[in-house]
């Protein structure tokens, strides 16, 4: 039997069963509801629903305990064109468990979220967590990339071999952890070749969206074009990039600390990995 209740004076939600040992992990949302594209085109875009509820339920189901973050501890939003059937085997019934156990959380509501901000996390300790999960969506190109408080948290997760899993989009948030991100990211926009960096991660296989897979979807930007590739920019930081053998085909890439699945196809492995570290 599983209960939902409040946990960090009411501000991270737990579903606990009596028989499990609960483990704590932090699941890190873009605060953005957008992605600036070239040409100061706006694409309205947040984390992909199976992305996040995927590894989510397992790990509500497994008796662990979530706290949701965001930067600034907003609300996140959730990409209107990942609510689709298609991401869950073509089942609406399926869609729809999920759905309603977001509901159920209350992770997007203004008024009801239980998300907290980056800077109560550090306040808890990072201690705290057993791990930490970044999902996708366009959205963590927008603030996840660059946030300071985000990477002084990866790379303490880091640095004591905690484990950090990140899929699609969310890989790009591993450059957080860089000493200049925007250097970095300006060279990049501006289609410049970057001196690569010092970077924590620097040799790590790992994956994230590909850029075959970008130009496939870039129909979803509506004429608009991102400023760079999240593949290209970790293979710039120093990210050894490991792609699966069809776009869109499930791929996950294990390398230390680090679990990153490549798109959304690779979610619910990703989360079945997780699930397994924490035992």
């Amino acid at each position: 039997m599983k209960w939902l209740r409040g946990v960090a004076a009411a501000l991270a939600l737990t579903f606990a069963s009596a028989d499990a040992h609960a483990a704590k992990v932090l699941v890190v949302l873009s605060g953005s509801d957008h992605l600036d594209l070239k040409d100061g085109k706006v694409f309205r875009t947040g984390f992909y629903l199976n992305e996040l509820m995927q590894p989510v339920k397992l790990l509500l189901d497994a008796g662990h305990e979530i706290t949701f973050a965001t930067p600034g501890g907003q609300a996140p939003a959730v990409d209107q064109t990942s609510v689709d059937p298609a991401y869950f085997g073509g089942s609406a019934d399926q869609m729809k468990v999920y759905q309603d156990l977001l509901d159920e959380l209350a992770i997007t509501s203004p008024e009801k979220s239980p998300v907290i901000g980056l800077a109560r996390v550090a306040q808890i300790g990072y201690a705290t967590f057993d791990a930490v999960y970044i999902p996708g969506g366009h959205a963590p190109m927008q603030d996840l990339l660059h946030d300071r408080q985000l990477g002084q948290l990866l790379a303490y997760f880091h640095e004591n071999g905690k484990v950090t899993a990140l899929v699609c989009h969310g890989p790009i948030a591993l450059l957080s952890t860089l000493a200049d991100t925007k250097a970095l990211t300006d060279q990049l926009e501006a289609w410049q070749q970057p001196e690569r960096p010092t970077w924590i991660y620097s040799g790590y296989r790992m994956t994230v969206i590909s850029n075959q897979e970008e130009e496939q979807a870039k129909g979803l930007l509506n004429g608009g074009a991102m400023k760079f590739y999240p593949q290209t920019a970790l293979e710039a930081a120093g990210g050894n990039y490991e792609s699966n053998a069809a776009p869109w085909q499930a791929n996950v890439v294990i390398d230390r600390e680090l679990i990153t699945g490549q798109n959304p196809a690779s979610a619910l492995q990703v989360g079945e990995i997780l699930l397994e570290r924490l035992k």
